[in-house]
C-alpha cells in the first residue's frame, strides 16, 4: 500500500474527554477551517486538550508536522502551564507550533501595551508590581483622570477594572467582565479588589482610559505580517454610557474583508510600519509571527487637523476565534508554506 505523504496538520482546542473521545470536526467550531484545510490536501485532525490527558495530547502532536492553538490562558479555573509545556515539548521535537508560548508571552499579555507607550499607536501606561507600590502612585494618577487597570494575562474581561475618581476617596469602579455592575468604594475598597492580582508574583498594567471609547473598537485580523480582515465593535466593555442610564451591554463585532475602507488607514499604519515597530521592540522575527492574532485599537484623543490616531488596547494571541471569514484563505495559505519544508 502507498504511503501517504501528505502533511498531518492538528488543531488545538479545550474539552474534556467526552468531547475528546467525539473529536467531530463538523461540530466543532473550527468545521470552516477545517474543511478549508481538506480542500488543499492538509490531513487535518482535531487534538482537543485537557491537562488530564495532557500526556495522550502530546503523543499525538508527535505524530503530525504542524499544530494550530487555540486554547485562552485561562480555561476552567486552569492557566496553561501545563499546556505550554506540552507544546514547547511538541516544537523542540520538530512539529511546528502556533502560537509558540514563547511568542505569546512577549506578544500576547497585557505587558505589551508597557512596551510600545513611546510607539505611535502607544499610550500612557505604568507596571504596577505590589499592592504597595498601587498605594503609592494610582491616587496621583487617579487624580488626574480615569485609568484602567489591567492584570497581565487573561481574556473576556476577567482582571480589567475600570476606576474613576468621584470624590475625595469615592472612587468608580468597573469589572470589564459581562455582567458586572459598577461600585463606588473607598481607596481601601480599590486595594481589596485588586490585591489578589498581585497573588504569586502577579502584577498590573495601568493604562489611561481613552474617552473615544464611545465610538467603538476596532480589531485588525492579522496573518502573520498581514491584515486579513477587521472587526467593529460599536459598544464593548467598561462602555460608560449616558449619565443616568443602565450601563448598555456590549453590542456584537461586526467583521469585514481586509478591503474595508473605513480602516484602510490602520491597514496601511499596521503593514507599512506598526508591524515591524513591533517586532523591533519585542525582539520578534517577522517570519515567527503567530499565523493567527489581532490587535485592538480604540481612537485617541488626535489633533483636529491631524490624521486619525489610533491607541492600542490590546493584542489577542492564545485563542482568536471567532475571525472574519475572510482570514481562513490567508490563513490556510501562510500554514501550507509553514508546514513545507526548506
Amino acid at each position: 500500500m502507498k504511503k501517504d505523504i501528505r502533511p498531518r496538520l492538528a488543531i488545538l482546542y479545550p474539552g474534556d474527554r467526552p468531547a475528546r473521545e467525539r473529536s467531530d470536526p463538523t461540530q466543532s467550531r473550527f468545521a470552516a477551517l477545517f474543511e478549508a484545510f481538506e480542500k488543499v490536501g492538509i490531513v487535518i485532525e482535531p487534538a482537543i486538550y485537557s491537562d488530564d490527558f495532557c500526556d495522550e495530547v502530546l503523543q499525538q502532536l508527535m505524530g503530525v508536522r504542524g499544530v494550530l492553538v487555540w486554547h485562552n490562558p485561562i480555561e476552567g479555573g486552569r492557566d496553561r502551564h501545563k499546556l505550554d509545556a506540552t507544546l514547547r515539548e511538541a516544537s523542540s521535537s520538530g512539529v511546528f507550533v502556533s502560537t509558540h508560548p514563547d511568542i505569546i508571552l512577549k506578544l500576547g499579555t497585557k505587558d505589551v501595551l508597557l512596551a510600545v507607550r513611546d510607539l505611535p499607536f502607544g499610550s500612557d501606561v505604568y507596571r504596577i508590581d505590589s499592592l504597595a507600590q498601587l498605594n503609592t502612585e494610582l491616587p496621583a494618577r487617579l487624580a488626574m483622570g480615569v485609568r484602567v487597570l489591567k492584570q497581565a494575562r487573561g481574556h473576556s474581561g476577567i482582571g480589567i477594572w475600570r476606576i474613576e475618581q468621584r470624590a475625595v476617596d469615592r472612587y468608580a469602579m468597573r469589572h470589564a467582565q459581562r455582567g458586572c455592575l459598577e461600585e463606588l468604594v473607598d481607596f481601601a475598597g480599590v486595594g481589596q479588589r485588586l490585591a489578589p492580582y498581585f497573588d504569586g508574583g502577579g502584577h498590573l498594567i495601568d493604562q489611561a482610559w481613552q474617552p473615544r471609547m464611545v465610538e467603538g473598537m476596532t480589531r485588525a485580523y492579522l496573518v502573520g505580517d498581514h491584515v486579513a480582515g477587521f472587526g467593529h465593535q460599536a459598544v464593548i466593555a467598561l462602555n460608560p454610557g449616558v449619565a443616568g442610564s443602565e450601563v448598555p451591554l456590549p453590542g456584537p463585532r461586526l467583521y469585514s474583508g481586509p478591503g474595508d475602507p473605513r480602516f484602510q488607514d490602520l491597514r496601511q499604519h499596521l503593514e507599512g510600519e506598526w508591524i515591524e515597530m513591533l517586532c523591533e521592540r519585542l525582539e520578534i522575527r517577522r517570519d515567527a509571527l503567530p499565523l493567527l492574532w489581532d490587535a485592538d485599537f480604540l481612537l485617541g484623543q488626535g489633533l483636529a487637523d491631524t490624521a486619525e490616531q489610533y491607541v492600542l488596547c490590546e493584542i489577542n494571541v492564545s485563542s482568536v476565534s471567532p475571525f472574519p471569514e475572510s482570514a481562513i484563505q490567508p490563513l490556510v495559505e501562510a500554514t501550507c508554506r509553514a508546514l513545507t519544508p526548506q
